[in-house]
């Protein structure tokens, strides 16, 4: 069984060993997406590159959770929130971008 507050427990006791990762981890996925993006690569390949981003982003979201659930609220849990939520915000505007680029150049 999964215990929630044991992960959160691992959260907190590891934070720095899991921001090390995860902010870089975050950064070069995210910046995979937009560079698979602007190349005009695939549908296909540009989905697998910002689902495998969101996966990064969406843990440091549930990391950050974990420190406002016991009650800590400091200027680093808010930029580490804030970059989390851009890196989900550019995988998803590289998306559908993409999408629309590919529908534009089919009308030309």
């Amino acid at each position: 069984m999964l215990d929630f507050h044991t992960l959160a427990e691992f959260s907190r006791t590891n934070c720095v060993g899991i921001c090390a990762f995860l902010v870089p981890a975050n950064l070069l996925a995210t910046l995979l997406t937009i560079i698979l993006a602007v190349v005009g690569r695939p549908t296909f390949q540009i989905w697998q590159a910002a689902s495998f981003a969101s996966i990064f982003a969406v843990l440091m979201v549930l990391h950050v959770y974990s420190w406002f659930v016991i009650g800590v609220v400091m200027l680093p849990t808010y930029i580490l929130l804030g970059l989390a939520i851009t890196c989900l915000l550019i995988n998803v505007a590289a998306i559908i971008l993409q999408k629309h680029h590919r529908i534009l150049s089919l009308r030309f």
